[in-house]
């Protein structure tokens, strides 16, 4: 299947990346593209292709994504991350679609294996993504995260076990700081590069409004102890990403007695909100007895 190549960034992979390949292998040519790994990464990609090429590293993928893809010589290519893998049943549906479909893009759902936990809810699943297209019709922008941009028609494939890309996400808390404190970096940049101006009122604001969507407007509270950890490990980058824009910024002092007063307000707002939704939920005075028996 000469049509096909499976794009495939890596920074000190080793771990992941053999299962990766392992799921792709027998569907077309497959391009690594590493971000010079201190492990065996290159040797194990090494086993599968012959197209292995070196990008700067960047702290993050996206600017090396336009540049993997470039080295594709299909008309068709799926991107995947190196913790990421597709099911034998996937692997042949991805076949007949560039053998039959008219579509020039295609989104798939993605299942988000977290804490060794199928995270079902939380705002992690079906989290659609761009994979599979032509080339020439998709395109990264460099920032963090960005979504790609594309022309043509596309075709989303059902939210099913089935059609879903397999993520092996954060393993561990020691490994989600350790991205975080990265990322939180990176999008502490962009927000000033934005001229945006730290506001101590997004200390509580963003954090707040990050675990009420996870936990409660995206049900995490059906993913138990993990879809609780989730969010409020959420809640916490956008707290260190504030920080580090103010670090950098050296914001003024405030006077202690007016802003005390205004945090209370903050908080004040937050204990409304997250009332709200208890209410909704039918918990409020669950909680409420519960704070009375906790607290002396």
């Amino acid at each position: 299947m000469s049509q096909l190549t499976t794009v495939v960034n890596t920074l000190n992979s080793a771990e992941t990346l053999r299962n990766c390949l392992q799921s792709v292998k027998n569907i077309g040519q497959i391009v690594v593209v590493d971000m010079h790994s201190d492990d065996e990464t290159q040797k194990i990609a090494s086993e599968f292709t012959d197209q292995i090429f070196e990008h700067p590293r960047t702290g993050y993928v996206e600017p090396a994504r336009n540049f993997a893809i470039a080295k594709a010589q299909t008309d068709w290519v799926l991107i995947l991350d190196s913790d990421e893998e597709i099911s034998p049943t996937l692997a042949e549906q991805i076949k007949q679609i560039i053998n039959n479909s008219e579509n020039t893009h295609v989104y798939f759902p993605r299942k988000n294996i977290i804490f060794g936990q199928w995270m079902e809810h939380s705002g992690w699943w079906p989290d659609e993504k761009l994979r599979l297209f032509k080339k020439g019709t998709v395109t990264w922008d460099d920032a963090i995260h960005s979504e790609p941009k594309a022309t043509g028609t596309a075709l989303h494939l059902d939210s099913t076990e089935n059609n879903a890309i397999i993520h092996h996400h954060y393993t561990s808390v020691s490994q989600w700081v350790i991205r975080m404190d990265r990322y939180s970096t990176v999008q502490a940049n962009e927000l000033i590069q934005k001229n945006y101006k730290f506001n101590w009122q997004d200390l509580i604001r963003k954090p707040i409004s990050e675990f009420i969507t996870r936990f409660f407007v995206w049900e995490g509270w059906k993913d138990g102890v993990n879809g609780l950890a989730l969010s409020l490990l959420q809640a916490l980058s956008w707290v260190v990403v504030y920080l580090k824009v103010n670090e950098h910024q050296k914001t003024a002092k405030v006077e202690p007695e007016k802003f005390i007063q205004e945090v209370g307000e903050e908080l004040d707002n937050a204990e409304q909100e997250i009332g709200f939704y208890l209410e909704k939920l039918g918990l409020q005075s669950q909680l409420k007895r519960w704070i009375q028996k906790v607290l002396p």
